[in-house]
C-alpha cells in the first residue's frame, strides 16, 4: 500500500509563493507519474501538473510559467513550487501517483491520493 502525505500549505498574499511536498511511501519515479491537482471550494477537482518517470514534465495552461513541478527519487517526494499566487489559485492541493506505466492528466489514470493541503491566496 503506497501513502502520500502533503505538507507545505498555507496562507500567502497574492504574489507570494509556496513549496508543496509530496512524501510516498512507494516509488515516485520510474514507471510511475506523479501529479498535483486541486479542488476549490464548490468546484470539481482538476489536473494541477505532473512529471512523468522519465521526467517529463506537463502543466495546466492556469499555472503554466507560474508553477514547477520536481522530485527527488533518493527522499521519494514530489515538490510543487507555486510563484506569483493569484486569490483563484486557491484550493485544496492532492498529489496523486499513476498506475503503472500510465502517463496522463486524468483522474482516472491515478490510484493513489493524498489526504490533501490548503493553499489559501488573500488579495
Amino acid at each position: 500500500q503506497v501513502q502520500l502525505v502533503e505538507s507545505g500549505g498555507g496562507l500567502v498574499q497574492a504574489g507570494g509563493s509556496l513549496r508543496l511536498s509530496c512524501a510516498s511511501s512507494g516509488r515516485t519515479f520510474g514507471t510511475y507519474t506523479m501529479a498535483w491537482f486541486r479542488q476549490a471550494p464548490g468546484k470539481e477537482r482538476e489536473f494541477v501538473a505532473r512529471i512523468s518517470g522519465g521526467g517529463a514534465e506537463y502543466y495546466a495552461d492556469s499555472v503554466k510559467g507560474r508553477f514547477a513541478v520536481s522530485r527527488d527519487g533518493a527522499k521519494n517526494t514530489v515538490y510543487l513550487q507555486m510563484n506569483s499566487l493569484r486569490p483563484e489559485d486557491t484550493a485544496v492541493y492532492y498529489c496523486a501517483r499513476s498506475k503503472e506505466f500510465w502517463i496522463s492528466a486524468y483522474e482516472n489514470a491515478y490510484d493513489y491520493w493524498g489526504q490533501g493541503t490548503q493553499v489559501t491566496v488573500s488579495s
